[in-house]
Formats: structure tokens, C-alpha cells, sequence
């Protein structure tokens, strides 16, 4: 069928009419969002979730450890959207309220640790009351929780507990050790041990348990080798598939501002502690290998501590961690491409920024002043009044002085970049609600994409 419309080149009117009646009769192309056309393959996953991380964190490790024409691993990674990450009652996200939409595809409200406003739990975007992590275990799949804070953070715990309040520590910490995860890998002996009783890094006055219960041991009861330190872990035999790490009394980390860690000589990460790159090649020699997809969550919690601590060298120490990890995965992909890697934060820790001056203007052994000219806290390596940070050299072999200003020391909503590589990595594209990482996640272990 032919339409003819009458134009008046002269009258805007017709030409806009022109142009909307082209765009209705032509073939409608599929919406940029639309599920009707993806078509998802089934495999691995392995979700790294550097928290607190913005392209401002990214920026500044690239900056330090690679210079200005170098390029993360990060970097690498082939596909990105932007990631919006509001909850159901406020714009800002939390880690727990992040964690939940993470595992469960869902809106949650802010103070969410798997239950919804009247007590109940989550139902999934499956239909289902599970994590995208507890329909794994339920299929027989080899599963990983690995974590470089306490083992109850909320970016890994939330994939399989479920509580009232964010800080029942003890309860999340048992409820990860009695999921059925195959690899727990993380800090936090404290909440292992009922109070008391000392472990190999809790002193029993530390220890927290007020139920009595030893996790430790219920552990070994499950058949769970333990291990304590980066050599005990790297050096298990290679048929060990159901490990319990449990490397720091606490953190892995000592999240504190420069000066205070200078005060009480405590370094950024315990030295028997392994990173979570280690963590992930031990995981992904030992998971096993079931001839079913595996699923692995890695936290690295530093990133998005030492940002709410206003420690710029802590802050950027993590980054380069986590970016560790990334590449490890990356090797993994190049031999085992049937796995996806995913990664995305769901807050911006204390609201970094990177500046940076002509070394002229910014004297590379003098110390910075502490704000910035509108009053903005201002780190240089070491902290408050000390010497700007020098990049690696660029291109040309120039290094660069920069400093770093904090908004604040809280969680913002900032510039968060999800990206992808590897397995179903082009479904990943525009802008993504939080809610898209579950979906894709899911529907990579399981082959088919569940609904919006």
C-alpha cells in the first residue's frame, strides 16, 4: 500500500509528519532493551564485585600503576553499560540492599538483607524464594563465595543468607557455612568462634558466637579442609573440592585513614593474607568439576572500606586487587570460554576524584595542603599533608603528580560502569537497572533469561 502525503516544504508541521508517518510504516526495529531477540548461551559465571568502585577508582589506579596511556584489565573487558543502582525507597544504594538485587534480580528496600518489609523473604525474579546462588547449589553446580573483608559482608553473604539486620554477623556467618557452598574463602574468623575461645587469629576474648556454636568445626563436620594463610591455601592438594579460608580475625584489610594506620603500624593487608586474585585461582583449580556450570562471587571489600575511610592509598591498593582478579578471570576465559565474567559496584565510595596539575604547578616531593580550593578533603600518597602521587610514565616516559579529593565518606551514587567479557558479555549494553546483573547471571547458569 502507497501513502501519499501533501508536503509544504515550507511548513515544519509537514515535515515533521513526513518523517513520523516513514518512521510508523517502516519495519519497527527491535527495542534496544528488549528480550524477545537475546538469545543466551549456558555456562559459568564468575561475578566480581569491587565495591564502592566508580570510573574515578578505576582512573586513579590506572593512573598510578599502568600511567596515562596504559590500560588496566578492567579495560580489557570488551562490553559496558552504565549501571543505575537505586533501591526501592532511596536514590543512593546500600551494599546489603545492592547485594539482595544482585542475587535476587529484584527491587529491595535499603536496609533489605534478603527479607522484605514485612519479614518475608525475597522472591526472586525466577518466581522462586532463592538467590540466583541458592538455585545453583539446588542444581548440583560448583559454587564459590570468596571475600577479602569478613565472610558476612553483605556483597557475597547476601547471595545465600537471609536476616532482619545487616550486623547479625554471627547468623549470616552461619547461614553461609550451612548453605552448601562448595569454596568460603574470606575474613572474619571472630564470628566463627562462640566467645572465648581462641582461634589461629581470634584472641578468645574476640571471639563473638553467643550461640556456642563452633563453625569452624561444623565445617570440618561437612567436610570442609581449612585453611588459614595465602601458602596453606595455594599448596592444598589439587583434588581438595570443599574448602573453608579463613585468613584474618576481621578484615583481611586494615581500613583505616593513612594516619591512623601510620599511628598504630598496621599495613593495608595482612601479609599472610591471600589477595583475592589468589583466592580465585585457588578456586578455580579446586572447584569441581560436577560436568554442570560452576558459579563464583568475589568481593573485594577494600575498594569500598578504605574509599568511606578517605584513604587514597588503600583505596587504590584495592582497586589494583581487584583488577588482579579480573585479569586472572581473563586468562581463565582465554581457555575456558564458555564462562562469562561479570563485574559492576553498586555504590561510589566517598566520592573520589582524581586531579592532577602540570609538575610545575604540583612539586612532585612537596607536601599538598589538606582541602582542595573549595574546602574538598585532599590525599596525596601517603594521606593528608604529604607529597602528591606520580603516575607511571606514559607513552613518552612522562610521569605525571596527582592527588586525590573526597566528597565525603559515605556511599554515592555515582559513576558506576558494569561491564562484561566473555559468555553472553553483548547482552550487556546502554544503561542497566541493578536489576539486569541477576538476569544475566541466571540466565547464563541456566540457559534461559528470566522475565523482567
Amino acid at each position: 500500500m502507497k501513502l501519499c502525503i501533501l508536503f509544504n516544504p515550507r511548513s515544519p508541521i509537514s515535515l515533521l509528519a513526513l518523517v513520523l508517518t516513514c518512521v510508523a510504516c517502516g519495519p519497527t526495529p527491535p527495542a534496544e532493551d528488549s528480550t524477545s531477540s537475546e538469545r543466551v548461551t549456558q555456562g559459568n559465571v564468575i561475578f566480581i564485585h569491587p565495591d564502592g568502585t566508580s570510573a574515578a577508582h578505576w582512573g586513579a589506579a590506572r593512573f598510578l600503576h599502568y600511567g596515562a596511556d596504559g590500560r588496566l584489565n578492567w579495560d580489557r573487558m570488551d562490553h559496558l553499560a552504565v549501571y543505575l543502582g537505586h533501591m526501592k525507597n532511596q536514590l543512593t544504594g546500600t551494599s546489603n540492599a545492592g547485594a539482595v538485587t544482585h542475587a535476587t534480580g529484584v527491587k529491595v528496600q535499603a536496609d533489605s538483607f534478603g527479607l522484605d518489609e514485612a519479614g518475608q523473604p525475597i522472591i526472586a525474579a525466577s518466581g522462586k524464594q532463592e538467590t540466583v546462588m541458592q538455585a545453583a547449589i539446588a542444581q548440583g553446580y560448583g559454587t564459590a563465595l570468596i571475600n577479602s573483608g569478613i565472610i558476612s559482608e553483605p556483597g557475597t553473604a547476601a547471595f545465600v543468607a537471609k536476616v532482619k539486620n545487616r550486623r547479625e554477623n554471627a547468623e549470616i556467618t552461619r547461614q553461609v557455612v550451612e548453605s552448601g557452598v562448595d569454596i568460603i574463602l574470606g575474613g572474619g574468623e571472630v564470628w566463627y568462634l562462640p566467645k572465648g575461645t581462641a582461634g589461629r587469629y581470634a584472641k578468645a576474648s574476640q571471639s563473638r558466637r553467643e550461640d556456642g556454636v563452633n563453625l569452624i568445626e561444623l565445617a570440618k563436620q561437612k567436610g570442609y579442609t581449612v585453611v588459614y594463610t595465602r601458602e596453606e591455601l595455594l599448596t592444598l592438594p589439587k583434588d581438595t573440592t570443599k574448602i573453608l579460608g579463613v585468613f584474618a580475625a576481621e578484615d583481611t584489610y586494615n581500613d583505616a585513614a593513612e594516619a591512623e594506620l601510620r599511628k598504630q603500624i598496621l599495613p593495608l593487608y595482612e601479609a599472610s593474607a591471600p589477595s583475592v586474585a589468589e583466592m580465585l585461582e585457588a578456586t578455580l583449580r579446586h572447584l569441581p568439576q560436577k560436568g554442570k556450570p560452576f558459579f563464583v562471587v568475589l568481593e573485594e571489600e577494600g575498594t569500598d572500606n578504605f574509599g568511606n575511610a578517605n584513604n587514597a592509598r588503600g583505596t587504590i591498593e584495592a582497586a589494583k586487587r581487584a583488577d588482579d582478579a579480573i585479569g586472572l578471570a581473563l586468562k581463565f576465559i582465554e581457555q575456558t570460554p564458555n564462562t562469562l565474567l561479570l563485574t559492576a559496584a553498586d555504590s561510589d565510595a566517598g566520592g573520589m576524584e582524581v586531579t592532577g596539575a602540570s609538575i610545575n604547578d604540583m612539586a612532585v616531593n612537596q607536601n599538598l595542603p589538606p582541602t582542595n580550593q573549595n574546602g574538598a578533603p585532599l590525599d596525596g600518597r601517603d594521606g593528608t599533608n604529604t607529597p602528591p602521587f606520580l603516575s607511571a610514565p606514559d607513552a613518552n616516559g612522562q610521569r605525571f603528580p596527582f592527588a586525590v579529593v573526597w566528597s565525603g565518606a559515605n556511599d554515592n551514587a555515582g559513576a558506576i560502569v558494569a561491564k562484561a567479557h566473555g559468555l553472553n558479555a553483548n547482552l550487556l549494553h546502554g544503561t542497566i537497572d541493578n536489576t539486569e546483573l541477576y538476569r544475566l547471571m541466571y540466565g547464563t547458569l541456566f540457559g534461559s533469561l528470566p522475565a523482567r
